[in-house]
């Protein structure tokens, strides 16, 4: 390909890593927030996630006009296909954080109590950052990485995200049947936590995708 084609896709690239940024600046202020209790961060956190459905049009028309004026082939138009459903994974993401954000900061203000969780809430957050890392990482040297490895470690998080969801709605459930004045809280709580538990299954879809940008196949997706 012509050397100005090089430059858009790594001009691209770039984009999204920035984009990704921008998200685990945002999961890290809301994870510290929910630690220390400090409203503040919480705010700062909803900063960094204010511009990112713009910035994934931006990537997306880029990405559009990319392929109409170099119409690339194989695995350089599998790379543009991965960057251009990855920008709605992306966005996905920075909406769910929105919405986590909001609800667990107004949720840490009620009468529900989530002591005992706390641990098991920070954990979960973590493998989404985790997994978030991992995606940065491999797009900030996207010629060098394998994405196999990167699918591999993206699905471990994911895992481990989908254990310790499983054992907060144990809990969940069980306060909501036995806490009857306080249940539509915690009936809060569950789907408030379900914004992270949802957050890996995308890591794991931008990992696929990333994957099959780089070795082909078939696109496998969670919906």
């Amino acid at each position: 390909m012509l050397p100005r084609y090089e430059n858009k896709l790594n001009e691209i690239r770039t984009q999204l890593s920035n984009l990704v940024a921008s998200i685990i600046l945002a999961n890290e202020e809301t994870l510290s927030a929910f630690e220390t209790n400090q409203n503040t961060l919480y705010e700062s956190a909803k900063n960094h996630l204010k511009n990112i459905q713009a910035d994934a049009n931006k990537i997306d028309n880029e990405v559009i006009k990319t392929l109409a004026l170099y119409g690339p082939e194989a695995e350089e138009l599998r790379l543009l296909v991965a960057f251009l459903k990855m920008t709605n994974e992306f966005d996905r993401i920075g909406e769910n954080m929105k919405k986590y954000n909001s609800r667990i900061q107004e949720l840490c203000r009620g009468e529900c109590d989530i002591t005992v969780m706390i641990p098991s809430i920070v954990q979960l957050q973590k493998t989404t950052l985790n997994a978030l890392h991992y995606i940065h990482n491999y797009l900030e040297s996207i010629h060098t990485s394998d994405a196999e490895e990167l699918f591999r470690k993206v699905s471990v998080e994911e895992s481990k995200n989908d254990d310790l969801f499983s054992i907060i709605e144990k809990d969940l459930l069980n306060l909501i049947v036995n806490s009857s004045e306080l249940s539509a809280d915690y009936v809060k709580v569950l789907a408030t936590l379900r914004k992270l538990e949802r957050t890996g299954d995308r890591t794991v879809n931008i990992a696929s995708l990333l994957l099959y940008a780089q070795k082909g196949g078939e696109i496998q997706l969670y919906v």
